[in-house]
């Protein structure tokens, strides 16, 4: 039998984007009024509203047009890959980096298979509290220093890192990009229900865990012997360009979850942590420049897909179909039984999450309208959010159209097939999960 194997991911978002210009002729154009809720900052559709508008069909030249306009649409994101692939570029040349994995080796040294779950678990903590996604790229190359040194293939450096923030982010009790903004909507607590997501947040993440752990031992490799760099410095300033690198995150960690920091503020810190590591890793200007532009050089592949996958909704939007989109799966839900409808909804989440890669913007676009609905049905708002946390976040595993996934599997060097080889079986079983979780919630009163 033969395998499925995808194109080229240039070639395959360039494909999206053709297709995205052709729903906009073949599908009726339509939006929802929408008006600002003061709960949640944002503009939400007023529900009941939708009715048609002229149609915008996006010209083959307009779509081609709209790949710079997603390009600056996600420039933040872009280049917070450029500046932070400098910097850990330029930790990598001072050599404190190798030094780094071989001292975490010599404490994991036949336990190999320990460091699977504890990378695992800070990821999934870390998209659990703040949906964590972009901000991984630029950490890939270090955890492939890594795997590569135990012996583990390339692909295990993003099922750890993306595959678990993203497992985190779609079970996450506290999550504010998705399960926040998505009570707020339906005017539930915030942080109602914890202790059940909680509960299979845990489940979630084991599985994961446990499918990246038997992939990483059954595909096994002779680890890579360390390489003495050429830009390898004395081992001497080595445990103080790594003590930056560790201060560097803890000040990451804290300004992203408490001081409310965007990608600019990540984006400078990690480009202040270039200059500082170079200078005191012995680099000199001139070698710290060189390193640095070397990193950007490497991550600009990666950079690019994020923003041809952000062009993809650009073109849908000027099209003015996804409000279409959204209408017309979320109709059928109204005629069926209460759990059916609640499954019919994790259906409808994660056929949406291929236009609108955004979980927080599919939050603000659908909530409104299933909302009122589930009231209707007498379904509950919280088995509501679920059916939108499970079916939109777990997409994010293996949807072509998120940029953050398509360039982590990029820096590692893997096709997107062999990707879905490995995610999709994971995904189907989580999915599964989700559908026992909304069906208890139903069952308990939840």
């Amino acid at each position: 039998m033969k395998t499925i194997r995808f194109p080229h991911p240039l070639v395959l978002l360039v494909g999206f984007i053709l297709l995205a210009c052709l729903l906009s002729y073949v599908l009726p154009a339509g939006v929802f009024e929408r008006h600002p809720d003061a709960a949640t900052g944002r503009d939400v559709v007023v529900a009941g509203s939708y009715h048609r508008v002229p149609a915008s069909p996006v010209s083959p030249l307009q779509a081609m047009v709209d790949i710079p306009k997603g390009l600056i649409d996600a420039a933040s994101v872009i280049f917070l890959v450029f500046l932070a692939g400098g910097a850990f570029t330029v930790v990598d040349h001072t050599g404190a980096l190798r030094q780094g994995v071989d001292w975490l080796l010599a404490r994991f040294q036949g336990r190999e298979a320990l460091v699977i779950p504890i990378i695992s678990v800070l990821f999934a903590t870390m998209g659990a509290l703040e949906n964590m996604q972009e901000e991984i790229v630029p950490l890939i190359p270090v955890l492939l220093v890594l795997m590569r040194r135990i012996g583990y293939p390339a692909l295990t450096a993003a099922a750890v890192s993306l595959g678990s923030a993203a497992v985190g982010a779609a079970f996450s009790p506290l999550n504010p990009f998705q399960v926040g903004i998505a009570q707020k909507l339906a005017q539930l607590p915030l942080l109602s229900g914890g202790g059940f997501r909680f509960a299979f947040l845990v489940l979630a993440v084991a599985i994961w865990i446990v499918g990246t752990v038997r992939y990483a031992v059954r595909n096994r490799l002779a680890p890579e012997a360390d390489e003495n760099s050429t830009e390898t410095t004395r081992a001497g300033h080595h445990g103080l360009v790594l003590a930056m690198l560790l201060v560097t995150f803890a000040f990451f960690a804290y300004g992203v979850l408490q001081l409310g920091w965007d990608f600019e503020q990540m984006a400078a810190l990690f480009f202040a942590l270039g200059i500082a590591a170079g200078l005191v890793g012995g680099l000199g200007l001139t070698g710290t420049a060189e390193s640095f532009v070397s990193g950007c050089r490497d991550m600009a592949f990666s950079a690019i897909l994020i923003g041809f996958a952000r062009a993809i909704f650009v073109v849908l939007e000027q099209g003015q179909i996804v409000d279409t989109i959204v209408n017309t799966l979320s109709a059928p839900l109204a005629g069926l039984p209460v759990a059916l409808s609640a499954l019919g909804m994790l259906g409808l989440h994660t056929a949406l999450h291929l236009p609108v890669p955004s979980v927080s913007g599919q939050a603000v676009l659908t909530m409104p309208l299933l909302v009122p609905l589930s009231d209707l049905i007498g379904l509950s708002r919280q088995v509501t959010v679920l059916a939108f946390q499970y079916g939109a976040g777990l997409c994010e595993l293996i949807t072509p159209t998120n940029g953050a996934l398509m360039a982590i599997v990029a820096v590692c060097g893997v096709r997107f097939d062999e990707w879905w080889k490995f995610a999709l079986p994971l995904y189907l079983v989580l999915v599964a999960l989700a559908v026992v979780a909304i069906v208890t919630g139903i069952v308990i009163g939840l």
